[in-house]
């Protein structure tokens, strides 16, 4: 296959080596935004900014450009992932919109919305939504799951969810990337598997927090389920299917990303949790946190459907300063009682 990464951040840089060390023989591009640092990763075969000490595969071939570069070669393409930010995908999608090849996007979360084109009523995007607006026609979808990007790129083992309602398109991402060290799995339920991936993060950032407070594993461990339960409801809202929250996209992602030490929204948390503010937090991450620009968005979006959240209604709470740590926390535990199943 002859597959573009768009986008030469950790995530895109770790699919595409992953794929290049596919022993089915992939033809695999990584399109750099940033000629300059195209030319520098060619030269260095590595990634020193978002991937340090990852070499990169001489079969790997990095590229940056004009646009019209990337459309002629995105039209000899079998595949097409766009390996974005959220903010970014709407940009990157229009200059795709007219493209016959599947396309898939690996970011995680809701786009920010234009408050200016509807006062008061606006609500963020899902990728998906995104997708529908500016390019109708291409045959698209998300991979996603539990993924940190240093061990696809080391070749630990990982699986992850290929979602579209087009199966041309899971078919794509499971040919590109199934292999020995990365499993993946197809589903068409791409509401349910891009919920997932975007309000895991905003409850990873919950979870940093409570472990920052040294709240215990009782308190991480309800924090993940009932944060689950959250998802699961505006999931279902939005049109996603239950059993979808308990795989890979759902469950596995949150778990990951709530846990695991390489979690920039869990180190956010974290950070929060020892007094930084949330300027200082993000600044020293050196890489997106999703869970901080889609927080607010999450919430908005549950409160638009009637959706109950009060951990992520928290999370937002916190970030915007209007709760201390320990007053989030207080908050949560002073809710009145209620069924467990509601």
């Amino acid at each position: 296959m002859k597959i573009i990464v768009i986008g030469a951040g950790a995530w895109g840089t770790a699919l595409a080596v992953s794929a290049t060390r596919n022993p089915a023989g992939h033809q695999v591009v990584l399109w750099a935004r940033d000629g300059a640092q195209a030319a520098a990763m060619h030269e260095s075969r590595e990634n020193a900014r978002y991937l340090p000490g990852i070499p990169l595969p001489r079969e790997l071939h990095v590229r940056g450009g004009d646009v019209a570069t990337l459309l002629d070669a995105a039209a000899q393409a079998d595949l097409l992932v766009v390996a974005t930010p959220v903010s970014g995908l709407r940009g990157t999608l229009h200059l795709l919109q007219d493209v016959d090849v599947p396309v898939a996007w690996l970011c995680k979360g809701f786009e920010l919305p234009d408050e200016a084109a509807a006062p008061g009523h606006a609500v963020g995007l899902m990728p998906h939504e995104i997708q529908r607006q500016v390019a109708p026609h291409l045959k698209a979808g998300a991979l996603s799951g539990p993924s940190f990007a240093q061990e696809v790129a080391r070749g630990q083992p990982t699986a992850l969810v290929a979602a579209s309602h087009h199966p041309a398109v899971r078919k794509a991402l499971v040919e590109a990337f199934h292999g020995p060290t990365l499993r993946v799995y197809g589903n068409d339920d791409l509401v349910g598997v891009e919920v997932g991936g975007a309000v895991k993060n905003v409850l990873a950032i919950a979870t940093g927090l409570a472990d920052g407070l040294t709240l215990g594993l009782n308190a991480r461990a309800a924090l993940i389920t009932r944060g689950l339960a959250e998802m699961a409801r505006l999931g279902l809202a939005l049109g996603g299917r239950q059993e979808s929250f308990m795989g890979l996209s759902g469950l596995g992602d949150l778990v990951l990303t709530a846990t695991g030490d390489l979690s920039r929204n869990r180190r956010v948390g974290l950070l929060l949790a020892e007094g930084k503010t949330l300027e200082e937090a993000v600044q020293s991450l050196g890489h997106v946190a999703e869970g901080v620009y889609s927080a607010r968005t999450v919430w908005q979006r549950a409160h638009h459907l009637g959706v109950e959240m009060p951990i992520a209604e928290c999370v937002v709470a916190l970030l915007d300063g209007q709760l201390k740590p320990v007053e989030a926390v207080a908050a949560l535990m002073g809710r009145d009682p209620k069924g467990e199943l509601l």
